[in-house]
């Protein structure tokens, strides 16, 4: 399996200028590895500017249209060549979002044919408590009753809160062992054969300097990535750690 590296380059940058001049230059840098998957996920308005790369959305509603002012559809993204949606960040549940909300987007993404990724993750790390009920809740019901072809599609993104944009990873020891117990609720929902093909990534402060220790210790199968996937030359050094290059 591929490794996976998503690009969530949230509210960044200013300009489809910049969008198309950021991909442009890490998109020179990862043009030959072949073992790692990059995918770019822009802010909303600058999809055009970097279309001829893989490019996913940081969202979506739930709806194919309507009168949804400020909304945008999954049928209208993949119209755009978007190939992927991210469902469920931690920064949209903070404005609200529940996981009815997040298991309606999921399925209207996973509906179209694109790939989804569901985030999950804990607010704070308590000791006593080896797996959040947060993380099984978000698995158990951003999943609910949704087709078991539709799992193909399927990427959970492990994000503990506490360590998006602070500077503060996690530990590939502390990940291993969390997505290892998500793995196990993923073959109890749909069976090891095709739990055993979604993948499953971490988040959360990830940088050029322990992208490698977080596949290879950490056992995940590819990085979300956010802060670090701004800078150029820092994202094609992430890049290549995670390829052994």
């Amino acid at each position: 399996m591929k490794k996976i590296i998503i690009a969530n380059w949230k509210m960044n940058p200013k300009t489809p200028r910049d969008a198309s001049r950021l991909a442009d230059k890490i998109g020179r840098g990862v043009k030959n590895i072949k073992s790692v998957e990059v995918v770019f996920a822009p802010p909303f308005i600058h999809i055009p500017a970097i279309y001829k790369f893989k490019t996913g959305a940081q969202d979506c509603f739930y709806e194919k249209s309507g009168a949804y002012t400020g909304e945008v559809s999954p049928l209208q993204l993949k119209a755009c060549g978007v190939r992927l949606v991210i469902v469920g960040h931690s920064e949209r549940r903070a404005l609200g979002e529940t996981n009815e909300i997040v298991n309606k987007k999921l399925k209207a993404v996973l509906g179209t044919g694109m790939r989804a990724i569901l985030c999950v993750g804990e607010a704070e790390r308590q000791k006593e408590i080896a797996f959040p009920k947060i993380i099984r809740d978000e698995l158990h019901e951003g999943l609910s009753r949704i087709k078991k072809s539709f799992f193909r599609n399927l990427i959970i993104a492990y994000e503990p809160i506490w360590a998006i944009g602070t500077g503060r990873a996690d530990t590939p020891k502390n990940v291993y062992e969390i997505t290892t117990i998500i793995r196990r609720e993923l073959y109890r929902m749909v069976g090891k054969r095709i739990a055993s093909k979604i993948p499953v990534l971490y988040g959360g402060s990830v940088d050029d300097k322990n992208s490698y220790a977080f596949v290879k210790d950490g056992a995940v199968d590819g990085l979300l990535v956010g802060g670090a996937s701004l800078n150029a030359n820092k994202f094609v050094k992430l890049v290549k750690a995670v390829a052994g290059l």
